[in-house]
């Protein structure tokens, strides 16, 4: 079996230690030249790793060298072939975010699990939500708000009480951060291809950042939430373990 592996490891000494293991045991090739990129850490790694697939979607597998590893499979260093060759695909979708900041500035970022807005101070946040073009919440008072795809509802969305999405679900989480006014707002779901335009009142006086996984812009205005169906990203998992599956199980933990 002649698999081409590119192998990417984070920083944490475990995942260093299993690079060089793992690259003298199945080969290194290019990125550019892999049949396969498999990522060593946890997920900040695998997300750092499928960041950089937006222009060429090729196949990546995550094997568990950090904490949480939530879209990584098991580590083993036996067997990787045939794992690779059992896996199961998942298709996910990036979000497009379009930050508008309060001097003038536009900025684009992609996320893969969620775009969020939060109070950059003490004062709490005022935003005003537009869904494809209809005022939907004229004023909602908060520590923030986003917007979360499918494969990235278990995380900083979970944390915020927001819904678990099946990844095949064709829908889009948007749940409030500590909402204020009105209070016992949980936010709301929405078809994978809404539009959403969130925009900040009083943005001098009240700042609000925006995020779109780990990408900051300070200072925003106006940001709008687009689903980005142009960049596909495939994620590998072990048969059993698919992502679609750990949802699953997520929402029957204890």
């Amino acid at each position: 079996m002649s698999i081409k592996i590119a192998f990417i490891a984070s920083k944490r000494p475990e995942a260093q230690t299993a690079l060089r293991f793992m690259t003298q045991k199945y080969g290194q090739v290019d990125e550019n030249e892999a049949d396969v990129v498999v990522a060593l850490g946890g997920d900040g790694c695998m997300l750092e790793t499928l960041r950089r697939r937006f222009d060429d979607p090729r196949p990546v597998y995550g094997m568990n060298q950090g904490t949480v590893g939530f879209l990584m499979n098991d580590y083993r260093e036996d067997g990787l072939f045939e794992r690779l060759d059992a896996a199961e695909r998942a298709i996910i979708y990036p979000l497009r975010m379009k930050a508008e900041t309060t001097s003038g500035e536009t900025h684009v970022r992609l996320a893969i699990n969620e775009v969020s807005l939060i109070r950059q101070t003490s004062q709490t946040a005022r935003l005003r939500i537009t869904i494809d073009g209809r005022v939907r919440m004229a004023s909602l008072a908060c520590d923030g708000v986003l917007v979360a795809t499918p494969a990235g509802s278990t995380a900083y969305n979970l944390s915020a009480h927001g819904p678990i999405l099946p990844i095949g679900a064709n829908l889009l989480a948007l749940t409030p951060i500590s909402p204020f006014r009105p209070r016992r707002w949980r936010g709301a779901l929405l078809r994978h291809d809404a539009e959403v335009v969130i925009d900040i009142s009083i943005a001098e006086l009240r700042p609000v950042s925006a995020s779109a996984d780990n990408q900051e812009v300070r200072s925003v205005e106006r940001v709008t939430v687009t689903e980005d169906r142009s960049k596909p990203l495939v994620m590998l998992f072990d048969p059993g373990h698919a992502l679609e599956e750990r949802i699953l199980q997520e929402q029957f933990a204890h």
